[in-house]
């Protein structure tokens, strides 16, 4: 095992940039996963670490080897694949064992690792087979156990899972976290799902674009987002984003509007005209009838939205609904015995102990800050 360290990696194709200056290190032992949206580059970093892709500039480091002139072959990193890529005519039993032959290790120590990998992952009754006579989890298994098997110094998984069933998936999931937990093997994971990355990692790198967007533990990034682009990737239903204007003491959304709290007040020296992107997620939106005073405005602090979607999902309920006479949609999670339809007026309370303030320019997170 060891650590794997990336120092200003970037991998151009042609005139077209996949990565540029990414630096990080994955301790001995832990488990990073890289992920972000298709296209930001998260599988190149993962190729360019195997091997199977060249850096343009940059170093890469295996323990404390230098590894930008090392053959694949030669860095002993085992890479799981989207696809599995077992070997179609060979056994269960055969697909394990086959690094370790072309490895040239001692026939009776093959046959140990084998039988020790199949019962670690529960396939030791499928060593005969062949993996078109697998299930799709049960050839995970055995695409894991081949490179388990290796006993190589850091795994890489492309996204593993992504061909699974739902079910499967969560299942395989928990496995998978069981299994670095015994075996303890540095591991970089690269996903688009924030389920299996917020489940999953030890450390987080979120990608956009091929650049990192930020660093850290899943509670850390979920709670502290560095930008709006991670703010609202991570997060299921993502984060609401408003658009607001801050005028005479409050924020102006479309036509309705509630005010500005203290905390941002002091913060950012708001000034007259000033805008916003204003975050807030699901959770935190509570839900109320329509509410409305004694002149006939609607009760601040809340906004009134318009529902389009209930979507029931049994422990809560999902909203998705409208700020009337814009185009603002919200995504907001009511408790499970809410009761409404497409078209109700509802109004929207906002935890302001949980809003998030972006530089609607730049992205970058405003308020509050680490």
């Amino acid at each position: 095992m060891a650590n794997v360290r990336l120092e200003r990696i970037t991998r151009k194709f042609n005139n077209a940039t996949a990565i540029e200056n990414i630096t990080f290190e994955v301790p001995d032992g832990q488990f990073w996963v890289l992920v972000g949206p298709s296209g930001c580059g998260k599988s190149t970093i993962l190729r360019t670490i195997a091997g199977l892709e060249t850096a343009t500039s940059g170093n890469l480091y295996i323990g404390n080897q230098l590894v930008n002139a090392i053959p694949p072959r030669q860095r002993d990193v085992a890479m799981v694949f989207q696809n599995y890529a077992l070997y179609p005519h060979m056994t269960v039993a055969e697909n394990l064992a086959f690094g370790l032959r072309m490895r040239n290790v001692d026939s009776t120590k093959i046959q140990e690792r084998v039988e020790t990998v199949a019962r670690s992952l529960n396939i030791d009754h499928l060593l005969t087979r062949k993996p078109k006579q697998l299930s799709g989890g049960q050839q995970q298994r055995v695409a894991l156990g081949r490179a388990i098997a290796r006993e190589p110094k850091a795994f890489l998984l492309d996204e593993p899972l992504s061909n699974l069933d739902a079910q499967l998936r969560d299942d395989t999931r928990a496995e998978l976290k069981q299994l670095h937990q015994r075996l303890g093997i540095t591991t970089i994971y690269v996903t688009h799902d924030q389920v299996e990355a917020m489940t999953l990692a030890d450390q987080i790198v979120v990608l956009n674009q091929g650049r990192i967007q930020q660093i850290g533990d899943p509670q850390s990034i979920y709670a502290q987002p560095a930008n709006r682009m991670v703010a609202t990737f991570l997060g299921s239903p993502p984060m609401n984003i408003l658009k607001v204007i801050y005028t005479g003491g409050i924020f102006q959304v479309g036509n309705q509007s509630f005010p500005s709290f203290f905390a941002v007040q002091e913060k950012l020296q708001l000034i007259e005209g000033q805008g916003f992107d204003l975050g807030i997620r699901p959770e935190h939106i509570q839900v109320f009838p329509q509410q409305i005073t004694s002149n006939g405005q609607e009760g601040t602090p809340h906004l009134v939205a318009e529902v389009n979607v209930v979507e029931p999902l049994g422990r809560e309920t999902l909203i998705r609904a409208a700020l009337p006479d814009s185009d603002i949609l919200l995504n907001i999670q009511a408790p499970a015995d809410w009761r409404g339809y497409p078209g109700d007026r509802i109004s929207l309370q906002l935890d302001f102990n949980q809003l998030f303030v972006f530089d609607p320019t730049t992205g970058d997170t405003l308020y509050p800050l680490k």
